[in-house]
């Protein structure tokens, strides 16, 4: 029963769609619903996706079926992909079945006309047997059954499609071959209608172009069915069911029954069924199909491991944190389908021209009858049919609507195959175009578990008291330089005073009170925003800015009490990363909240000549933005909090998939592993990807626009050219699978 109920997004499954005509028409239907603001249909996937407010989804479902196609509510269930690849399956049986009886029909009928054509000596062997008229009764009887069953699909969806006066490929088909097999019929039945010149039957023309587009349909349906090879594999290393303890025991239960909390065991060999903390055991856990990482990672008590994941070597017990929809896996499918569903801005280019290109095929192909029979009388009504049929058959759009989606379905896959998520289709345009990347520093260009290294103490506060209050003042904070502070005073077990009144200010630094006393701990700028005099600490603050480490500074009632320096070590991808992207001839800049002389020592190290040191978060996307008006597009890279607004204001966000959730879900593209050299392997995937598919667009209209003439005969007078339905028939169809063959190769990007 179809569910009513209001809405901001909506995702539909279609079926039905058999060109970009079809995508056109219901995304026209959608478009005019109450509510739509916008509607977005991908050929590819057969996927709708509408926003707007207080959507109606029956009204949806209904304005899609009064345009002639099928459609219900996305189901994101577990086992729907299982359901769809299955549909699929069906679809393709089907179409080879309908195959193999349209050939084994139309074979007779080819060898029959076509035969003689070859074999001058096959012809009178005919005639002297059969005769001309039971051989053209076999051939009526032969091909209007290749009409009736195996093409009967081309006919029902086309003439629905012209009798509401929106024609589209299907309606192509079934009036080309609908009209050689009209005209032959009537030549075989009532010849005297007809001059003796003009008495030719072209059923093998009829049967031949319903054949050929039905092989085309099942290579597509074939090639299609790759395209979201990346789905299935991550799709397939989610386990169905889970070993867990039960009342003192270890049973095998479904998937969807287990838990938070609950204890999962996992032997050696197996994938890991959830998310969750290791909290017995250890183990080497191979990662490589969620965050493209070869090296398995050593997980022992207290590690996080996810769900898709295999353990390799050592039985592990996890303790359940995240199932079903909210585990790492589950966001990436969805991601990579919620990317793969996507259209691209160059592909309004497609929408534009189909939405009249299939009535403009229709026009030419009347134009050319005529025009045949005004200026060739010569020819006949035969011919100026040949050339007519010829052009409504080279003309179907079904290569224009493969071009785009297909690139970006493998694209998108390939893309999550390497660690390298797109969460939004047009990022695999914009990123392709980006003129510089800006880089923050902790935890992306660096390792981002900085340690520490120095502690410069004031007046007679020692070592450990200092270390015990700055360790309690960052006891809150997840920032790497806090994480450092506090591992320094864990190894001396040095226990930590309490504190009231905790506040941060992100950026700059932190603030509370101590038995009436207020304490500070942050950066240079924040103490003398503060009016903490450091002049006591001035050499140790000298001599730390100079050897290019962060430095931290602590006060006692606007006293300074010491100076710690934090070492943050270069990752050591980062090298090869940035010269990659240089090679890609795009600008390298760095963002960061340091300080200039820490920034400026790792920007020297990586040569990095725009550096924006001191850099609160509030003013990251002013920095953005500056770098845009300098050198063109940009795309930010971070993995903090701080870095969000900074994601948002790029051209591109791209977010190190360690980083925080917030990061993650301002940005565009999602880093699986903390590499900035997989920076350099979006960028090039996304400009393969773009490229594939204008070398689609190029084929898919430059075959129209090369061979709609030539069918046509408009260089017949001078060069004899010719196109006949039957080659006609077979080159439309080859255009598709080379076009999916095409975006196929995307498969093989290296990054």
């Amino acid at each position: 029963m179809t569910q009513t109920a209001p809405a901001s997004a909506l995702t539909l499954s279609l079926s039905g769609l058999t060109c970009a005509g079809c995508v056109r028409k219901v995304e026209t239907a959608l478009s005019k619903t109450q509510g739509v603001q916008h509607a977005s249909v991908n050929f590819a996937t057969s996927r709708a996706q509408v926003t707007g407010e207080n959507l109606d989804e029956a009204a949806l479902i209904s304005a899609v079926e009064g345009v002639g196609f099928e459609a219900e509510r996305y189901d994101p269930a577990p086992d729907r992909a299982a359901r769809e690849e299955a549909d699929k399956a069906r679809e393709r049986a089907g179409l080879k079945r309908q195959l193999i009886l349209a050939a084994i029909l139309t074979l007779p009928v080819f060898v029959l006309e076509m035969g003689g054509h070859m074999i001058p000596g096959f012809h009178h062997f005919i005639m002297n047997t059969l005769g001309q008229t039971l051989s053209g009764s076999i051939q009526f009887v032969l091909t209007t059954l290749v009409l009736a069953f195996p093409g009967r699909r081309f006919f029902t969806l086309g003439g629905k499609a012209l009798f509401r006066l929106a024609p589209e490929m299907n309606a192509l088909v079934a009036l080309g071959a609908g009209a050689a097999w009209a005209y032959s019929t009537l030549v075989l039945l009532a010849p005297e209608l007809f001059p003796v010149e003009a008495r030719h039957i072209y059923f093998e023309a009829a049967a031949m172009i319903t054949t050929l587009i039905l092989a085309g349909r099942y290579m597509e349906a074939r090639a299609k069915g790759r395209t979201s090879a990346a789905i299935r594999k991550l799709i397939g290393l989610r386990p169905q069911t889970a070993r867990v303890e039960r009342d003192g025991e270890i049973v095998e239960r479904a998937l969807e029954t287990i838990i938070r909390g609950d204890q999962v065991h996992v032997r050696p060999g197996e994938r890991l069924p959830v998310d969750g903390v290791v909290a017995d055991g250890q183990s080497y856990v191979d990662e490589s199909m969620l965050t493209g990482e070869p090296v398995p990672v050593l997980k022992s008590e207290g590690d996080a491991v996810v769900g898709g994941s295999m353990n390799t070597n050592g039985a592990l017990t996890v303790r359940t944190e995240r199932t079903g929809a909210d585990t790492v896996l589950s966001q990436i499918i969805a991601m990579v389908e919620h990317a793969q569903g996507a259209k691209l801005p160059i592909q309004s280019l497609v929408d534009r021209v189909t939405g009249v290109f299939v009535p403009a095929v229709i026009a030419i192909a009347l134009i050319t009858f005529f025009t045949w029979l005004m200026f060739a009388p010569d020819a006949g009504v035969s011919e100026a049919l040949v050339k007519a049929v010829a052009v409504l058959i080279i003309a179907c759009p079904c290569a224009m609507g493969l071009a785009t989606p297909t690139s970006i379905m493998v694209g998108a896959g390939r893309g999550a195959e390497l660690g390298v998520l797109f969460r939004h289709g047009e990022a695999l345009q914009g990123l392709s175009g980006i003129r510089v990347a800006a880089f923050d520093k902790t935890g992306t260009l660096t390792e981002g578990r900085p340690t520490l290294t120095t502690i410069q103490t004031a007046g007679d506060v020692t070592e450990e008291g200092a270390l015990a209050l700055a360790a309690a003042l960052e006891h809150n904070s997840e920032h790497p330089i806090a994480r450092a502070v506090l591992k320094a005073a864990e190894e001396r077990t040095i226990s930590l005073p309490a504190l009231k009144d905790w506040r941060a200010e992100t950026g700059f630094g932190v603030t509370a009170n101590l038995d009436d006393h207020s304490v500070a701990l942050g950066s240079k700028r924040y103490m003398k925003r503060l009016g903490v005099d450091l002049d006591p600490v001035a050499s140790a603050i000298k001599e730390l800015d100079e050897s290019g480490v962060t430095l931290i500074i602590l006060a006692r009632d606007a006293q300074v009490q010491a100076v710690f320096g934090v070492s943050d070590p270069i990752r050591p991808g980062a090298f090869a990363a940035l010269d990659a992207l240089r090679r890609q001839g795009v600008k390298i800049a760095m963002i960061t909240g340091d300080g200039d002389a820490p920034a400026h020592a790792v920007g020297r190290a990586l040569g990095i000549d725009d550096i924006r040191a001191e850099t609160p978060p509030d003013e990251k996307y002013q920095a953005v933005a500056s770098l845009r008006k300098a050198y063109g597009p940009v795309a930010f890279i971070g993995d903090g909090v701080n870095d969000a607004a900074a994601l948002a204001e790029a051209d591109v966000g791209v977010a190190m998939g360690s980083g925080s959730d917030i990061a993650v879900e301002s940005a565009d593209v999602v880093l699986m592993r903390d590499d900035p050299a997989k920076v350099a392997a979006a960028l090039g995937l996304s400009r393969a990807t773009l490229n594939n598919i204008k070398q689609n667009l190029v084929w898919a209209f430059g075959y129209n626009a090369l061979l709609i003439p030539v069918a046509a005969g408009v260089f017949t007078p001078v060069f004899g050219w010719s196109l006949s339905p039957i080659f006609a028939a077979a080159a439309m169809a080859a255009s598709s699978v080379c076009v999916l063959s095409n975006a196929l190769r995307l498969r093989g990007f290296k990054g």
